[in-house]
């Protein structure tokens, strides 16, 4: 039963991770795209506040239902597939932090073009497309954490 309940958890978990994720990235993007920084402040105001309540507590949940996880079905931390698991995350959240406070900063930006009647600066501009690229790596490296803990391919260690 307790197996079942952390499988569980570490399932909404990374649901939560991804489709957080995956929204943010849409209504930030969307919001964009209208130019309008009044729209990019009100929907940035929302998108970090999505941030903190939803993904950082699966960001924390996870590691520690998936250690617990992990050691519940008998697998060693030290398989191939968990170890690349846990770098995959890793990445995710190099990309992750610095993309949480672009996009406080952006939001920042927008409010100040709102307060000021003018125009989003280049830097409003700079930040998004840097934020923009970072999303590709993070959704890649979530993606193969979701194919590695469902196939559990058989990974050597290099060492």
């Amino acid at each position: 039963m307790a197996h079942m309940l952390l499988e569980y958890l570490h399932i909404i978990g990374a649901a939560i991770l991804l489709g957080t994720g995956i929204g943010i990235a849409f209504f930030m993007l969307l919001a964009h795209r209208t130019g309008d920084p009044a729209t990019i402040a009100a929907v940035a105001r929302m998108v970090v506040i999505a941030d903190y309540v939803f993904t950082t507590t699966a960001v924390i949940a996870q590691p520690i239902t998936g250690i617990a996880l992990a050691l519940s079905a008998g697998y060693s931390l030290h398989q191939g597939w968990i170890v690349l698991a846990i770098l995959l995350y890793l990445v995710t959240g190099a990309f992750w932090l610095p993309v949480v406070w672009m996009q406080l900063k952006m939001r920042d930006l927008a409010e100040q073009a709102v307060e000021q009647g003018t125009p989003l600066p280049e830097r409003y501009h700079r930040l998004f497309r840097t934020w923009f690229a970072f999303e590709f790596p993070a959704f890649a490296a979530v993606l193969a954490i979701y194919w590695l803990m469902i196939a559990k391919p058989q990974l050597p260690l290099v060492g």
